[in-house]
């Protein structure tokens, strides 16, 4: 019990500061948080971090046939960069417009949050790479042992984790809204520019080829 005690800790501590760090899901989930509601931005982040978990259980399994999808995996980096540029502009558009009321364009649709948060994490392979390279460092350090008792309590952990960096911005934004006399307006043009800057180091990687599935194939390559 205490090992799987251990193991979840672990999870959930890698999974909440990973998420802490500006991306394209909290960053989404902090938007819904202003315009939606708490309910519906947890709604988005739970589908998000399920997608998560079905990934961490993968690169537990099948990283081998995963990471020999390379064209695929590329594939989702431009979709993924694509949509980061969609929200960048959809925010600068929504500030531009005057309108308290205005909402990012691409979250302006009917797409179930739980379902949107699902979608917006399915096309991010950003973190089958990071997740594998956790997971090997801490079979490593034989902190986690091939079990699915432990595998189940190192996702669990995950998934909570991923839930609780998540709660920071989605909670963080609507106690900024307030302060700041609930101008969704000025948030509009910061969460844009954030967007505008995630976009540029995404795109910066990519070319450059420091992007995290790069990076893994160097390491496997040593």
């Amino acid at each position: 019990m205490q090992k799987l005690i251990k193991v979840f800790c672990w999870g959930l501590g890698i999974s909440f500061l990973g998420s802490l760090p500006l991306g394209t899901l909290n960053v989404a989930a902090m938007q819904i948080g202003i315009y939606e509601g708490i309910y519906n931005a947890l709604l988005f982040s739970v589908g998000s971090l399920i997608v998560e978990m079905i990934y961490v259980r993968f690169s537990l399994i099948g990283i081998d046939w995963i990471m020999k999808q390379q064209r695929l995996m590329k594939i989702l980096e431009w979709i993924t960069l694509g949509i980061i540029i969609a929200l960048a502009v959809g925010s600068f558009l929504a500030a531009m417009k005057g309108d308290g009321a205005s909402k990012n364009v691409v979250l302006n649709n009917n797409m179930h949050r739980f379902l949107l948060g699902m979608f917006m994490c399915a096309i991010n392979p950003v973190q089958i790479p990071f997740w594998f390279g956790w997971s090997t460092v801490l079979f490593q350090k034989k902190i986690l042992a091939p079990s699915p008792s432990q595998y189940n309590s190192y996702i669990v952990g995950i998934g909570l984790g991923t839930l609780m960096g998540n709660a920071v911005f989605i909670f963080g934004g609507k106690y900024l809204v307030e302060k700041i006399g609930n101008s969704q307006q000025y948030i509009n043009w910061i969460i844009g520019g954030i967007f505008t800057i995630t976009a540029l180091i995404q795109l910066f990687k990519m070319l450059t080829k420091k992007d995290a599935i790069s990076n893994f194939k160097k390491k496997q390559a040593l």
